[in-house]
């Protein structure tokens, strides 16, 4: 029995944690999977539907480090529960929205929301829980966060094809409320959390990072990996919704049940991160997303959801090492240092689709899967080069880390 199942305030805090995942990745993805649905009704092609993509993760980038310094003086559990709220606000506009320009504008405003949410519960993980306790809550975080990505494309899918796209962006946006009034009531208050004196004091902190090597290395990491997150997971859609596949938005959205594969691996990464060490462990994971992302240039469909599972869960497990490497880095103005992460992981987003979308038009897929190889190699020389080559303590039971 883990420790979280034998004591409920633990349970409560890691059910919060993956909850604020769940949510957060429930509004920002839910159009992925119907892309090809929205550009016909639209009359756009995949270049331009993807614009919805990038207005979001954009809106992330910008706003984050500025949602940590505002958690830095006013507290983790609040900032949380109100960026809640307000993040379902923008998605039953999106469902609203009468053409492309008013949909990009509100996913705009729906990324502004976001990183109140999880940018400062990674804050709240680094700040609550001892190192190895925050790699396994930041695990439990990243499975939530899959969980969540897959369920907002899965269910946006056959919400779409059953009663319209409209429809399934209110669902979400009243699904994510009640996501709120469960944290509010689950996540205990803060202990340790130190208040900022103001915020030009955590500006100034936010600022400190630039000079720390091993901070910008990990947000380096983190930009490559939602660069091809976002690239391989907009792109594809567009392949198999074409023939000979010809996929239907519900079968579109079934496709990210790869993403379960990441959820389930997800919080095993503080075993794994000590009985391999971060630097081994993240290089190895590189290698095998790509050749994840050789399995899609074959034709077998069953070949082609292979490769996807495998880029899925190599790239949580990254995200999840790299999360919790900035928490346990960053010795002050941890909300800041995080919302920096997170930052630098969503304007890789933005740069994955708006180049992905150039790729698309020059050779299709196989454009797209070679630009995905090169900054895979990208990631995986910084991480040699400048991650601390640390001998791996002696291992834990993978029981134990879940």
């Amino acid at each position: 029995m883990t420790s979280a199942a034998r004591n409920p305030q633990i349970f409560a805090r890691h059910l919060a944690i993956g909850l604020a995942g769940y949510c957060t990745f429930v509004n920002l993805y839910s159009p992925q999977a119907i892309l090809p649905l929205l550009a016909q009704d639209f009359g756009v092609g995949p270049a331009e539907i993807a614009t919805i993509m990038t207005a979001s993760t954009l809106a992330v980038a910008l706003i984050a480090p500025f949602a940590g310094t505002v958690a830095d003086v006013l507290g983790r559990k609040r900032v949380i529960v109100a960026a809640m709220i307000l993040l379902a606000i923008p998605t039953i506009m999106v469902a609203l929205s009468p053409n492309l320009s008013h949909m990009i504008f509100w996913r705009f405003v729906q990324g502004l929301a976001s990183p109140g949410v999880f940018a400062v519960t990674l804050a709240y993980i680094g700040d609550e829980l001892a190192p190895h306790e925050a790699t396994v809550a930041a695990g439990i975080y990243t499975s939530g966060a899959s969980l969540g990505g897959f369920s907002g494309r899965f269910f946006a899918g056959i919400l779409a094809d059953l009663f319209g796209w409209r429809y399934a962006f209110v669902t979400v946006a009243m699904f994510t409320f009640a996501g709120a009034l469960a944290i509010w009531l689950l996540l205990p208050r803060e202990k340790k959390f130190l208040r900022s004196e103001g915020l030009l004091a955590s500006t100034r902190q936010m600022l400190s990072h630039f000079r720390n090597p091993l901070l910008l290395a990990t947000y380096a990491v983190g930009f490559g990996v939602m660069f091809n997150f976002i690239l391989i997971f907009t792109y594809i859609n567009f392949r198999l919704a074409a023939p000979p596949y010809s996929l239907s938005a519900t079968l579109l959205g079934g496709i990210f049940v790869v993403y379960l594969v990441g959820a389930a691996l997800a919080p095993l990464t503080g075993w794994a991160v000590g009985r391999f060490g971060r630097r081994n462990f993240v290089i190895g994971t590189t290698l095998g997303w790509i050749g994840g992302m050789l399995l899609t240039l074959l034709d077998p469909l069953w070949l082609i959801l292979l490769g996807l599972t495998v880029c899925a869960g190599c790239g949580l497990l990254c995200q999840a090492v790299s999360t919790s490497y900035v928490a346990i880095t960053a010795k002050a103005g941890r909300s800041s240092a995080i919302g920096l992460y997170v930052t630098s992981f969503y304007l890789g987003g933005s740069f994955g689709a708006a180049a992905g979308g150039i790729a698309w038009v020059m050779a299709g897929w196989v454009a797209c899967v070679a630009m995905g190889i090169v900054m895979l190699a990208i990631m995986a020389a910084i991480v040699s080069l400048k991650w601390p080559p640390v001998s791996p303590p002696a291992p834990a039971s993978p029981i134990e880390a879940a």
